[in-house]
Order: C-alpha cells, then sequence, then structure tokens
C-alpha cells in the first residue's frame, strides 16, 4: 500500500486563494514605500544640511569620513571619498534621491533597488562597519531590505508594471 497525502479531498476556496493572490502581488509595495520615502528624505536631507556638504567641520561630510577612517572594512573606500569629500557627499546624496524617487514610482526598479543596496552595502562597510553588535547597525538591514526587490522589482503600482502591460498589448495577447 502507497502512503502519502490524499490529494482529492482538498476543496477549493475561490476567495480566499483570491485573497493570497492579490496579498501575494501587493507584498512588496509596503516596503517599496518605506525604501522610496527613507531614501528620498536621507538624500534631501544631505542636499539642505549647510555643514554636510563641507569638507571640514562638525557635521561634515569631510570629517564624519575621516573620523571611520581606521574602524572602517575598507579604508581604502574611504579614502577615495577623502580625495573631494563634497564631491562625494553630493553624490551620496544625488543617488540616494535617484533610488527614492525610482523605487516610489517603480521606475526601473531592480536597478534602483541595486543602486540602493550598494549604497547600504558602502554605507555599512565604512560608517556601520564597527557598530556592536553588527544588528545594531542599521545599514546592514537596509541592505537586506533591498535585496527583494533587486530580485522581484515592482510588478504592481509601478511604472514599470505599466510599460510592461503596454508593451504586452503591442505585442499582442498574452
Amino acid at each position: 500500500m502507497a502512503h502519502g497525502m490524499r490529494t482529492d479531498s482538498h476543496t477549493h476556496c475561490a476567495g480566499r486563494d483570491d485573497w493570497r493572490t492579490t496579498a501575494s502581488r501587493y507584498a512588496l509595495v509596503p516596503l517599496r514605500i518605506f525604501l522610496g520615502v527613507t531614501f528620498v528624505y536621507a538624500g534631501l536631507d544631505k542636499l539642505t544640511d549647510d555643514a554636510f556638504l563641507r569638507a571640514g567641520g562638525v557635521g561634515s561630510i569631510g570629517q564624519m569620513m575621516s573620523d571611520i577612517r581606521d574602524i572602517s572594512a575598507i579604508p581604502s573606500l574611504v579614502d577615495l571619498s577623502l580625495k573631494s569629500p563634497v564631491g562625494f557627499g553630493h553624490t551620496i546624496a544625488f543617488g540616494e534621491l535617484a533610488v527614492g524617487i525610482g523605487t516610489l514610482i517603480g521606475l526601473f526598479t531592480r536597478i534602483a533597488a541595486l543602486g540602493g543596496a550598494l549604497i547600504s552595502l558602502s554605507l555599512w562597510l565604512t560608517v556601520s562597519w564597527a557598530t556592536e553588535p553588527y544588528y545594531y547597525g542599521n545599514d546592514l538591514a537596509y541592505l537586506m531590505a533591498w535585496l527583494p526587490l533587486v530580485l522581484s522589482g515592482a510588478s504592481v503600482l509601478s511604472v514599470d508594471a505599466m510599460l510592461t502591460g503596454r508593451r504586452g498589448d503591442a505585442l499582442g495577447p498574452r
């Protein structure tokens, strides 16, 4: 006698499956909103902070990078930023803005998420590397939060989905 699970006794519940399907499709939308808003805010905060975009002084990108140079995982990365701290600060700020906007509206979502993951990775390896215990440093958590969006993109409520729908219409019935 064969042992196993019976497959003929399951009753289908259409309403329950519809809810699960819808929930699955929209599951990453809250993550997109959170990461998008956070990165837009971070970029704007840097661009509007008088102290941040300076080569030296309290609260400046230059001072922060100098302070963390010897405790970062990759001091050479910090040295690279110290060659032009103001330019590096602008690059990070505009990068965060681009990533945040792309994530919020769902435009090139996988690329935006990859950018967010790379920013978070670089911040983890430099700014928050010495944080102990490691889970107190938020950059690692942000890096992990970006990965589902890198893998799946934005399937709903996004420019990407709208463009994919138009391409599908132009190619004929699916």
